[in-house]
């Protein structure tokens, strides 16, 4: 079934569009409410119509946040933007020394060492037992003596003094691996807890786009959309919520637009490949109609009289007659209509300037 693209159109704005394109009808014509056969007429069509807007959007990555480093020091390997970093790996070198992605909820805040005992501790003995060397380690809040022995294998394949102390700043925690959006430090700068040394995100894709303050209906969590990504290809998505622009700096961004998230349906892989520098399209669904009949908006008349209401002029053969309908749904030029005595492929007049 064929689809048809709409512009936004308020309920208010319909009702103008089509008191725009119909002409006034009093009656008219012979005494049976026939009339002459219209100058130009079109088709009643069953399609689908759909209320949407188009809006620019950029391509991005969901739940970006700053790594900063623990302690100070010098960026002797900077972050590769771009790279998805996995549990075990470096995300950059500070000092010459590797700081290295584990998984966990709770923040490396402290030295862990024999004694030491806490939320943070558990987490890396479950890294230490997923990237194997978890041998003889029994899982818990405890660092003992078998933790530290765990730690020493572990410090060896990295080529670090196995020391079987886990260093303030040796390890960053996030919940899963990451994308890295952005090096924020390059080699040799010099970082710390003040300044972000790279900026992360996840490895879902998302596309941000931005409407204005009147579109306010089409940021609510759930609303459809369909995007057409820099390299052509469409994928559907949803509103995912909105979110702050991105850095005080942003030209584009004020207080008369919201910027919202789009998660793809086609997950991880959607948008891969894609410049993120080039424009995608968006295109939001506010409303839509399955499987109904419409005509262009200028097929609606305007009835005269105390009833008022709308109709369609159905030609039939030489004459015509008018029909009374209801009317719904204005999108893209065509409206919906209803009536008990319209069917799918009738010829109707058309209003002509």
């Amino acid at each position: 079934m064929k689809r048809r693209t709409g512009i936004l159109v308020g309920a208010a704005a319909a009702a103008v569009a089509v008191g725009a394109g119909a002409l006034a009808y009093g009656g008219g014509g012979s005494d049976d409410g026939r009339s002459e056969r219209p100058p130009a007429t079109t088709t009643v069509t069953r399609t689908d119509l759909v209320l949407s807007k188009t809006v620019d959007g950029k391509v991005d990555y969901a739940q970006r946040r700053a790594v900063k480093s623990a302690v100070p020091g010098t960026v002797t390997v900077a972050a590769r933007e771009g790279a998805t970093v996995t549990r075990g790996q470096a995300l950059y070198e500070l000092d010459d020394k590797p700081v290295t992605l584990l998984y966990g909820p709770v923040p490396a805040f402290r030295e862990m060492k024999v004694g030491a005992r806490g939320s943070d501790v558990l987490e890396l003995e479950r890294n230490l037992v997923a990237l194997g060397y978890g041998s003889g380690l029994y899982v818990d809040p405890r660092y003992d003596r078998a933790t530290a022995a765990a730690v020493k294998r572990w410090q060896k394949s990295l080529n670090r003094t196995p020391t079987g102390r886990v260093g303030k700043g040796d390890v960053v925690f996030q919940p899963e691996q990451v994308k890295v959006v952005r090096a924020d430090a390059a080699l040799a700068d010099q970082v710390g807890p003040e300044a972000a040394a790279l900026t992360v995100a996840s490895t879902r894709p998302v596309v941000r786009a931005r409407l204005d303050q009147t579109d306010a209906s089409l940021t609510a969590k759930g609303t459809r959309v369909e995007v057409t990504l820099p390299s052509g290809t469409t994928e559907r998505g949803r509103v995912t919520g909105t979110v702050k622009p991105e850095g005080s700096g942003d030209e584009e961004a004020s207080g008369d637009t919201i910027t919202v998230e789009v998660s793809l349906d086609g997950g991880a892989s959607a948008a891969s490949g894609e410049d993120a520098k080039a424009t995608a399209s968006v295109k939001f669904v506010s409303e839509s109609r399955e499987d109904v009949l419409t005509v262009p908006v200028e097929a609606v008349v305007a009835l005269r009289g105390t009833d008022g209401g709308y109709g369609l002029q159905v030609v039939e053969g030489r004459t015509s007659r008018m029909v009374r309908v209801e009317t719904g749904l204005t999108a893209d030029g065509r409206i919906e209509v209803r009536g008990s005595r319209i069917r799918e492929g009738m010829t109707v007049g058309v209003a002509t300037e």
